[in-house]
């Protein structure tokens, strides 16, 4: 049974018709127009579907969205602000992180994340915190690369990543 469900989306209020057990990646995607979070595995294995939630990773394959009203999410299309990229955003363009691209909207979001809880990660402590996501393409020392650019521009120092 479909009920009206109210999402506070990249800070923008949305009413979803749709049952309360709709997994948020179908919500974003399939409602929302919003399609950077991807479907990857279903089973919170591959770190495609990421978003933040309260400024939280959360896996948008397995969340209720009925579970997430009165919640603040935030997909990779919620980074960008007034046009301008995010500085992880632009160290990933710098730094030619992407291959495929599939990995990158998780990576970003886990970047993201990261980079709010400690503005001046180690390499080790970005390597753990991407962890969760995979990236069949080979691209890792490029995206480590970036997060390490984004975390020196987010200070204002001129980074030139690891």
């Amino acid at each position: 049974m479909n009920e009206h469900l109210t999402l506070t989306v990249n800070g923008r209020d949305h009413v979803v018709e749709a049952p309360v057990t709709t997994p948020l990646l179908d919500v974003l995607r399939n409602h929302l127009g919003l399609t950077g979070a991807r479907y990857g595995c279903g089973l919170e294995q591959c770190g495609a579907c990421m978003v933040l939630v309260d400024g939280d990773t959360a896996y948008s394959c397995s969340r209720e969205a009925g579970t997430l009203e009165g919640r603040f999410i935030v997909t990779v299309e919620g980074l960008a602000t007034d046009g301008a990229l995010h500085p992880l955003q632009q160290a990933f363009l710098d730094e030619q992180a992407g291959q495929c691209g599939y990995c990158l909207s998780g990576m970003l979001i886990a970047a993201k994340a990261l980079l709010d809880r400690n503005p001046s990660p180690s390499r080790a402590e970005i390597v753990a915190a991407l962890d969760p996501n995979l990236c069949r393409c080979g691209a890792h020392p490029r995206i480590l690369r970036a997060v390490s650019r984004a975390a020196g521009m987010l200070r204002g120092e001129v980074c030139n990543g690891y």
